[in-house]
């Protein structure tokens, strides 16, 4: 069992080893110091004595002898009280830093530990207490591998005594590791230390500095599993996903990033984001980004609606979705970009847009083909049946005209046949009318609406007002068609449903646009609600603007009425009529 110090030092007391040794008077400065009065002395004795032995002036030769002396002795004591004034100086001042010296090392926050040579423990402050839980008096004398687990003693020796070997001064134990100590309940605990020497009356000294870092390696491993965990996240992501410094140089690039581009991770680190984009547009996107950073927005989708250009390595280029993100860290600000490969959803969105716009086409020959098949059939009914009708009309009140008088029978049913024809002659028209109203072929857009509003007044019996901002309105052929039957379906919609008692409509051009208003008072609906089965109204009005590449507008609410309005764009060339 090694020695043990039973006493434990008290408050601002270094050990014996650790304090400097007060300064000594030793023989070299004291015969420095009184080598010329001892030579004095010396030649004030031997002028005596000479003097005594042959007479020489015996008296006079005594006394200065004498007063040689006493001035010898009077400068002996002056430099021997100087000395002693100036040790005790020294003696004050050596005790006054080594209580100083003992203060820092007392109230020092980290623990401060010195050991001899045999490693041995002889300074042990209360941060070394309070850290490790031992009293000073367990430990002062003991071994250090009481501070360490049992598993690193015997490397622990051996790096003290290879430091304890080299010239160094002090230097950190363990390197770039964290070491570990050992409390006095058994908890093993991370800790920091450097290690110093210094040579004290032939005998080396080790003093180690410890730094409890539970709180730093407990903070260090749940950032390294938050890292982990984002790093799961960022390469299970579907979406590439690429931070850049402010310099814009790839700092993350998760792996369906490097599977989009056709890059390597280690390729991409540290490489300019430049490396991904097409050059034409590596300008514009620098001073994207250096404008989203003045912002200081958080977080948005780039280029707004439109879709970016991307660049794989192999020098293809491909359309992109990505939305940009910005963290101001320790290190600067970085730069996140969320990149979504959107080549299918384009070939997709085209092929869908070239499907919609044969579709149209084929809607807008249809319709054609359906109103010039319906102006056909108005025409033939118009100029043969109803011309047949008209003349089998005129055979028959010839007829009656030569019927006699007493024949009352014969009278009336040429009446009666007069009457059927008259009716079917003006169903004739009305269908042929319904079908495609030769007016609108004839006279132009304004009377046939002019026509169709005068109609719907007497059959539904709604005042309907018409206002034509332009009374010289020509359209081309279809369009006029279009603007006829949107009306007409609008007023069908009103008759149906509506329950109003005034409309109104308008029809404006202007900057090159023509514009449809039609507008009740009636009961109104919700837009936002269900279409009804088998009501293809509204559905209508919206192809019909559709295939004349316009749009349709509905405001209404219930008790509030409906406003309908179409608008499309028009040639500002006049069309003959």
């Amino acid at each position: 069992m090694e020695s043990r110090v039973d006493a434990p030092l008290r408050r601002n007391e270094l050990p014996a080893s650790d304090a400097p040794s007060v300064p000594r008077l030793t023989a070299g400065p004291l015969f420095v110091v009184f080598a010329p009065l001892l030579v004095l002395v010396a030649a004030a004795a031997i002028l005596g004595v000479a003097a005594f032995t042959f007479g020489w002036h015996r008296v006079e030769m005594l006394v200065a002898a004498a007063l040689a002396g006493v001035v010898a002795g009077t400068v002996a004591a002056y430099l021997l009280y100087r000395q002693v004034r100036q040790r005790q100086a020294a003696s004050s001042a050596l005790q006054s830093v080594t209580a100083r010296v003992g203060d820092i090392v007392e109230t020092a926050m980290d623990p401060i530990v010195a050991i001899d040579a045999k490693q041995r423990i002889v300074l042990f402050n209360p941060a070394a207490e309070k850290t490790f839980g031992w009293p000073r008096g367990a430990v002062i004398g003991q071994s250090v591998d009481k501070l360490l687990p049992e598993r690193f003693r015997e490397r622990h020796r051996a790096h003290v005594e290879r430091f304890a070997r080299t010239g160094e001064t002090v230097r950190r134990m363990g390197g770039q590791t964290v070491l570990t100590g050992l409390r006095a309940n058994g908890e093993e605990f991370p800790i920091e230390a450097s290690i110093s020497k210094h040579v004290e009356d032939g005998q080396q000294l080790l003093t180690v500095i410890f730094r409890e870092v539970s709180d730093r390696v407990r903070a260090e491993r749940l950032i390294a599993r938050r890292e982990a965990r984002l790093s799961s996240i960022l390469d299970s992501a579907m979406d590439a996903i690429i931070t850049v410094d402010e310099r814009q140089h790839v700092v993350i690039f998760n792996k369906a990033a490097e599977a989009m581009f056709g890059c390597s991770l280690n390729e991409a680190l540290g490489a300019p984001l430049a490396w991904f984009i097409p050059e034409r547009h590596r300008e514009a996107h620098a001073e994207h980004v250096r404008k989203f950073g003045d912002t200081g927005v958080a977080t948005r989708r780039m280029s707004g609606q439109r879709l970016v250009t991307g660049l794989r390595r192999n020098g293809k280029e491909f359309p992109i979705d990505a939305s940009i993100s910005q963290l101001e860290g320790p290190e600067g600000r970085c730069f996140t970009v969320v990149l979504r490969d959107v080549s299918e959803r384009v070939r997709v969105e085209g092929e869908l847009r070239h499907s919609k716009e044969e579709l149209r086409k084929l809607g807008a020959a249809v319709n054609l083909a359906r109103e010039q098949e319906q102006s056909r059939i108005a025409r033939e009914l118009h100029d043969e049946l109803a011309q047949t009708l008209t003349a089998l009309q005129m055979d028959v009140v010839w007829c009656k005209a030569r019927v006699p008088e007493n024949d009352a029978t014969a009278a009336a049913r040429h009446a009666k046949m007069e009457a059927m024809l008259k009716d079917a002659v003006a169903a004739t028209r009305r269908i042929a009318a319904g079908l495609r109203p030769l007016m609108l072929d004839d006279l132009g857009l304004v009377p046939a609406v002019d026509w169709l509003v005068e109609g719907f007044t007497q059959r539904v019996g709604i005042p309907c007002e018409l206002v034509v901002a332009n009374n010289d309105l020509r359209l081309s052929g279809p369009q006029a068609t279009a603007v006829f039957r949107i009306i007409q379906e609008s007023l069908v919609n009103i008759g149906k449903h509506a329950r109003a008692s005034q409309v109104k409509i308008s029809i404006a051009r202007e900057n090159g646009l023509l514009t449809i208003g039609v507008v009740d008072d009636g009961i109104g609906f919700s837009p936002q609600d269900p279409r009804k089965p088998d009501s293809y109204g509204l559905l209508g009005l919206r192809e019909r603007a559709s295939l004349l590449g316009g749009d349709v507008e509905i405001r209404s609410a219930p008790g509030r009425g409906t406003c309908v309005v179409v608008r499309f764009p028009v040639s500002t060339t006049q069309v003959p009529s």
